[in-house]
């Protein structure tokens, strides 16, 4: 198959309803749906194959159609303008949430999920086209096609989907139905796709639904949410789109948030490093967390912690690195054989195998994030956080010595990774923080001693005199973008000599275009990647802490000029040509994105770091800027 007929990755916009997403094309076609979850089968993966996986496209019958493209501002409701020979049309999408609020009211979660969308004609009279071919479980089910009252209705096993058109389908040439209709100036047509799971045998239940009451809602809910959010500096806009990005990674039921909504989308093109990040990884949570409550968020932080509880770690649970949004915890890795993976990058993979490695660096993220959470709200410790995070310092401890596969889960087995050491330190320095206070119980002296002797060892066999530079691991040569963290954690401050050293061999010798890999030693793995968008932002983020703002803002400006038409951001960028790959969109590149705009803000108002400060310290020093409101007790989310 012609790569060609993928279109790029960059090209497509993502709606959800905080239990799933969508990617939907700029031609008005829907080519990635899980239903009724992020890690739910796919009904439709034309992403992931051309031919064999389905797609739901609303769009210009005539082909040569240009179209301008937004989000309906403060939301995540899609508006694409489509001009044709013929005239001009709207088309509204959305995926309705008012139903988010109903686990906080202690009711069933809905049993059936929706796609809305509205044409309405702007000028002149324009055909529209409607092409609906669902593929059941990554095109592996087969399925029964049936007329009702209103539509059509799909069904595979126990699930279904009913189109809701007013239009007469035919059957076409893929296996789908087609529909074409006019639309004049001031018509509106409403096109809606109702997702129904239940017993195969029982009877049809044709959707009833307020189309134009679901709209306002769902308006209403993101305006409100985009609200809440507190700041006021450099590139807000960008920052706003980028915590709107990051509520729809949200899984609202339980309060986990996955790193991605899509698998397999290749780091190299035509490559095997293809993976599912449907998933609740603890690192990029925490970190997600660490973002959304700089800008005021605060609920998604406890709802999370909530779902860390309910993992009940401390009752003799292992703990992962990763987990399903339910809490389930085994992620076997299969590949799909049938699919020929996104421009022919295979395998196509779903679950992660890498859900039992050994990453020790975790500890020291959820602390941390727990530590921003509470200082920020002022709030007591919950005794069952407490316990889960003493048992995770404990196990630090205990663990820190043995060698782990590192933040990038490489596949070439353990070794004594130096940002895992960081983390491990980071974490008992964070617990010591907030047990000391308030007398809460543990071996604060023993985390002590050993968060010091982290410390020297990474003083000591992390930093390499020959290369100049805090290196990939203990006793290596080898760089890794993850030692431009050191500042950001609080280690050593951006102006230490040793810092300020390791930035400049990075540049030297892990970027291009400016933008950097994350590294560039053997993993194990076959191939390469493009540049790491979140590790460009570390750079970022190191410049401005040095005080170096003009380059701060420049390498910004140019990471975010690689972003959609959108704002959309995915996990890597090919550094030439400038195509985004990876899967899309990124939470870690887009909590990267507001992580630089604030460290921007605050290095312009208040100069270069000095001294090292915690990620609550240098929270409190961005609110010192005005630029962020300072959080409050008893601030809550009208959204809710």
């Amino acid at each position: 198959m012609s790569e060609n007929k993928y279109r790029p990755i960059r090209d497509y916009a993502l709606i959800g309803d905080a239990h799933t997403a969508a990617l939907v094309s700029s031609d008005g076609s829907i080519d990635w749906l899980c239903w009724p979850r992020f890690d739910s089968r796919a009904v439709f993966c034309r992403l992931l194959d051309k031919d064999k996986g389905g797609h739901f496209r609303v769009g210009p019958a005539e082909r040569r159609a240009a179209a301008s493209r937004a989000y309906v501002e403060g939301t995540n409701v899609l508006a694409t303008v489509f001009s044709t020979d013929g005239g001009r049309f709207r088309l509204t999408d959305l995926m309705p949430v008012e139903r988010l609020n109903r686990r906080h009211e202690g009711e069933d979660i809905a049993s059936h999920y929706r796609v809305i969308r509205l044409v309405e004609g702007l000028s002149g009279e324009a055909e529209v086209e409607v092409s609906f071919r669902p593929t059941f479980d990554y095109a592996r089910a087969e399925a029964t096609f049936q007329p009702y009252d209103g539509g059509i209705v799909v069904r595979s096993g126990r699930e279904a989907l009913a189109l809701s058109c007013p239009v007469a389908f035919s059957e076409d040439a893929s296996g789908g139905v087609t529909a074409r209709f006019k639309v004049a100036s001031g018509q509106r047509v409403w096109v809606a796709l109702t997702y129904f799971a239940g017993d195969e045998s029982a009877p049809f239940p044709a959707p009833e639904f307020d189309a134009d009451l679901e709209l306002e809602q769902t308006l209403e809910y993101w305006r409100e949410w985009s609200e809440t959010c507190t700041y006021k500096g450099p590139y807000e806009q960008l920052v706003r789109r980028s915590a709107l990005v990051l509520k729809l990674l949200t899984y609202e039921p339980t309060g986990a948030l996955v790193a991605a909504p899509t698998t397999s989308l290749p780091e190299e093109l035509g490559g095997v490093r293809n993976w599912d990040y449907r998933f609740t990884w603890l690192r990029d949570s925490s970190l997600i967390l660490y973002a959304l409550q700089l800008l005021g968020y605060h609920e998604e932080a406890t709802d999370f912690f909530e779902w860390l509880d309910r993992l009940c770690i401390p009752c003799g649970n292992e703990l992962q690195i990763m987990y399903r949004i339910d809490g389930g915890s085994h992620l076997p890795e299969r590949t799909l054989e049938h699919l020929e993976g996104y421009r022919g990058s295979r395998p196509v993979r779903i679950g992660n195998g890498a859900f039992d490695q050994k990453q020790l660096d975790i500890y020291g993220e959820v602390i941390d994030a727990a530590y921003l959470y509470h200082e920020r709200m002022r709030r007591p410790v919950r005794p069952e956080l407490w316990d889960t995070l003493r048992h995770m310092a404990d196990q630090t401890v205990a663990r820190w010595r043995e060698p782990d596969h590192g933040i990038w889960e490489v596949r070439g087995g353990p070794r004594h990774f130096l940002y895992s050491k960081l983390l491990c330190w980071v974490a008992l320095d964070r617990v010591v923080r907030m047990a000391a206070p308030g007398g809460l119980p543990g071996d604060v002296s023993l985390w002590e001693r050993t968060r010091e002797e982290i410390r020297r060892a990474i003083l000591e066999e992390g930093y390499n005199e020959k290369a100049g530079a805090f290196t990939q691991g203990f006793g290596d040569e080898a760089l890794d973008a993850c030692a431009l963290v050191i500042p950001q954690v609080g280690f050593l401050p951006a102006t230490d000599p040793r810092v300020l050293s390791t930035v400049e061999r990075i540049r030297e010798r892990l970027t291009s275009h400016g933008l950097v890999y994350r590294y560039l030693s053997d993993d194990g793995l076959p191939g390469g990647e493009a540049t790491f968008a979140l590790c460009s932002f570390w750079l970022v983020d190191c410049l401005a802490e040095a005080g170096r703002v003009e380059e701060a803002r420049a390498l910004f400006e140019r990471i975010v000029g690689y972003a959609n038409d959108l704002g959309l951001l995915a996990e890597e960028i090919e550094p030439v040509s400038g195509e985004l790959l990876g899967n899309f969109p990124q939470g870690f590149t887009h909590l990267g994105l507001i992580r630089s705009a604030l460290h921007i803000a605050k290095a312009e108002a208040l100069g270069p770091e000095e001294r090292a400060e915690t990620q609550a310290e240098r929270a409190g020093r961005i609110e010192e800027t005005g630029q962020v409101t300072a959080a409050t007790e008893g601030r809550t989310r009208r959204a809710r």
